[in-house]
């Protein structure tokens, strides 16, 4: 199944609320929904008399992402299933996606019931290369977006990974490898089932070309690559033009992703090999054609998720195209039975 939706609340949509988008995204007849999980800022206190004895998951007046337990070096991070004790430091989501976990899960199977698929990613501007307090802050968010996105049984987490910096390629790399092992044993500590999706980048200057990504994901066991196409032939100068160029990446992560893919799509316009911005995909040089061609050829399941200026209209403007190719198939196969039909 080919399921296409907007990164974000769609532009058309009344109500600026998780539950609005959802619920458009669906009006629309589209199936797949992004979320933007814009901040990640968090708020800490310690645990008052009421709180004691509570447990995390099941407070009504606030999202306790996670809790601090001890001091200095034996400070340890409680399973939010667990109770709250005296003395830990609580540490709850500002402007969070939902008011609580009730509400989190509450979302999520609005969602299922609409056939809508979500996924989450995280801040844009991320840095696992530095090692320094941006460092920690980006793998806080990655942490925490993977509770949020379990909660709601979202598909995947979505995420950057930063800048070079002054570091050498190799040594953004091992830093990245590094972190991202981290990151996936407390994935697999926390029993949180949702892949780390790595996504491509668009600027030379930002970790995460198409080799990169792969490297990242076959040293590490766990993340999956995804492949924003804007970003991959804007990097390349402009790579992506036949299904052949397409296909050429499918192959390459076959064994991360099999035939189900989760996959970013827009016009994109750029130069030198840096991408400028994302364009509507009319005015782009970038065509969904080719791609179109590839998913049917293969047969492919697969999430496409447009970061457009047009959001939801180039979303919907995808699902037109490819449901025109396919009807070109069709008929180009019917004529071809007819043919032989004739010869008989």
């Amino acid at each position: 199944m080919i399921r296409f939706g907007p990164s974000g609340i769609p532009l058309s949509c009344k109500g600026r609320t998780l539950r609005d988008g959802i619920e458009d995204v669906h009006t629309l007849g589209l199936t797949a929904l992004e979320i933007q999980l814009v901040r990640t800022n968090v708020m800490q206190r310690y645990a008052t008399d009421e709180d004691i004895g509570q447990v995390p998951k099941e407070m009504m007046d606030e999202l306790v992402i996670e809790i601090l337990r001890g001091s200095g070096k034996k400070r340890t991070i409680a399973s939010i299933n667990t109770a709250i004790k005296k003395g830990d430091v609580i540490c709850t989501m500002i402007n969070p996606i939902a008011h609580n976990y009730q509400h989190l899960a509450e979302l999520g199977e609005i969602a299922r019931n609409l056939d809508v698929v979500l996924s989450l990613h995280t801040p844009y501007y991320m840095d696992l290369v530095a090692n320094n307090d941006l460092t920690e802050n980006s793998m806080d968010s990655i942490r925490w977006g993977g509770i949020l996105a379990n909660e709601m049984g979202a598909t995947i987490v979505v995420t950057h990974l930063g800048m070079y910096g002054s570091h050498s390629k190799r040594t953004a790399t091992k830093r990245i490898i590094e972190n991202m092992k981290i990151l996936q044993g407390w994935y697999n500590e926390n029993k949180l089932g949702i892949p780390l999706g790595l996504e491509t980048s668009g600027r030379q200057e930002i970790f995460g070309d198409f080799k990169e990504i792969v490297k990242v994901c076959t040293e590490v066991d766990g993340p999956i690559p995804v492949l924003n196409f804007p970003h991959i032939h804007a990097r390349g100068n402009g790579a992506l033009k036949k299904k052949e160029d397409f296909q050429d990446l499918f192959d390459k992560i076959e064994k991360f992703s099999k035939t189900n893919h989760y996959t970013h799509f827009s016009g994109v316009e750029h130069e030198g090999g840096n991408e400028i911005r994302y364009t509507p995909i009319k005015k782009g040089d970038l065509k969904f054609e080719p791609l179109a061609e590839c998913i049917l050829d293969n047969d492919f399941d697969m999430t496409i998720i447009s970061g457009s200026p047009l959001l939801e209209h180039d979303a919907m403007y995808m699902r037109v195209i490819l449901e025109r190719v396919l009807a070109k198939r069709e008929a180009k196969a019917e004529r071809q039975r007819k043919k032989e039909d004739q010869k008989k």
